[in-house]
């Protein structure tokens, strides 16, 4: 049998760490100097409007940082960074070069000679990864030599963990993202590494997340270093570290399945630290209530008169982000009094109950699939891909929720609320997302 070799440490101080859990790995031992590497973050969204909670989102610059020097310590001078970040705005691009700026890349490439790209001013290349699935990918990620792959240690509200395998889905453009939420969406992120170059794997849990992938879940200070070689052994170990069996976790079943291997860490060597000194469980959903028709906080508000249905697969990247705004809008404009039987839907296959008086559709996907459907008593249709907030804040006010429009108005400042629960907590520092020589 195979074995595959993950190194799992405790992170203790700048660049020793991270160095340490390389070597372990033996993850880049045998580069060649003329290579063209090509480094993925994780930056999952961005705003430059105020600060918002990275810890636990956003893979430290620090890890960044020091995967750099070892790479110019190995003589290799070819460096690339390169992401796609999710902005609220798709054709926002200054947005991910202040991201960039923020983050300390621009000094690196200043400091080390390296580029940094935002991959969707990049080309793109379609890739068949399975029958009937097609992916455009960015060629420079593509077609480098070796990836280095630096996601960070978290759950996924869709999808139980975002780890190695799922970062990767930042390499593709923004109808392939789309694309993977038809069908199955376990099924079509568990091929995101089929075609790609050698991949080494560096987990990022300094900081890790319950109720991920954004600022709006719960970030904890773990100071967990987990890397392979293997993209997958990779994921199956952090997986365990949140609390999951692989086996539970469907992209990564789907991907063992195709590989022939057992989601069981059975065919896993594991150096460093033991899991079960390490591990602590990680929740990934968002609780529902009343058959999943309504978010718990609303239940506990006592909000009635409206069926607002849990989130499912289907959510694409750009709904599932205003989908949170929403919520937290609706809760905002609660003044005890009952709504007037309204149930909002979202997502690309989710149906009308066919029992309220007034049926918010939101975006185009809701809408080719509900708009003739006779159970619906009044339809509010808000049909943009992504939505238009202005017409969300529209589509409210006509079902009588009376939200302020500010919050849906200025999406960029919503995520500054979520920094209340960090600020004064010692363990959270700014300085990890700088970048500092040591």
């Amino acid at each position: 049998m195979q074995r595959f070799r993950v190194s799992l440490l405790r992170y203790e101080r700048p660049y020793e760490s991270v160095k340490r859990v390389v070597q372990y790995s033996d993850g880049l031992k045998g580069l060649s100097p003329d290579l063209h590497v090509f480094i993925k973050p994780n930056i999952v969204f961005w705003t430059k409007e105020c600060s918002f909670p990275k810890w636990g989102v956003i893979t430290t610059s620090r890890v960044v940082a020091d995967i750099v020097r070892i790479l110019k310590e190995m003589g290799i001078t070819k460096i690339t960074i390169g992401e796609g970040i999710v902005t609220f705005n798709p054709k926002d691009r200054q947005t991910p070069l202040h991201a960039f700026k923020s983050l300390g890349y621009l000094e690196l490439k200043k400091r080390y000679g390296i580029k940094v790209i935002d991959v969707f001013d990049r080309p793109f290349k379609k890739i068949e990864l399975s029958d009937g699935l097609k992916l455009n990918f960015n060629v420079d990620a593509l077609e480098s030599d070796f990836l280095i792959n630096l996601p960070v240690l978290k759950t996924h509200a869709q999808a139980v963990v975002s780890l190695g395998i799922k970062n990767l889905k930042g390499l593709i453009d923004i109808n392939s993202r789309k694309r993977c939420h038809l069908g199955d969406l376990n099924t079509n992120i568990s091929k995101l590494y089929e075609k790609m170059p050698p991949i080494f794997t560096l987990i990022d849990g300094i900081f890790s997340l319950e109720r991920g992938p954004g600022f709006d879940g719960k970030a904890r200070r773990s100071d967990i270093l987990i890397a392979s070689k293997d993209i997958l052994s990779a994921d199956m170990v952090g997986a365990k570290i949140m609390g999951y069996e692989p086996k539970d976790v469907p992209h990564l079943r789907f991907a063992c399945q195709g590989h022939n291997r057992n989601p069981d860490l059975s065919d896993i060597e594991i150096v460093g630290e033991r899991i079960e000194e390490l591990a602590s469980f990680h929740h990934y959903d968002f609780p529902y209530g009343n058959g999943n028709t309504l978010p718990l906080p609303m239940i506990r508000l006592g909000i009635k008169g409206l069926s607002y249905p849990k989130y499912d697969s289907t959510l694409c990247t750009y709904c599932s982000h205003l989908n949170g705004a929403i919520i937290y809008s609706i809760m905002k404009a609660w003044k005890g009094k009952r709504w007037d039987d309204v149930e909002i839907l979202t997502g690309k296959i989710m149906r009308p109950s066919g029992k309220m008086k007034k049926t918010i559709l939101v975006g185009k996907c809701m809408y080719s699939l509900n708009r003739d459907d006779p159970s619906i008593r009044e339809m509010i249709a808000v049909k943009g891909c992504p939505p238009d907030p202005k017409d969300v804040i529209n589509a409210l006010h006509k079902a009588g929720i009376e939200v302020e429009p500010d919050i849906l108005k200025n999406l960029e400042k919503y995520p500054c609320i979520f920094m209340q629960k960090y600020r004064g907590r010692k363990e959270f520092d700014e300085d990890f997302f700088t970048f500092k020589e040591y």
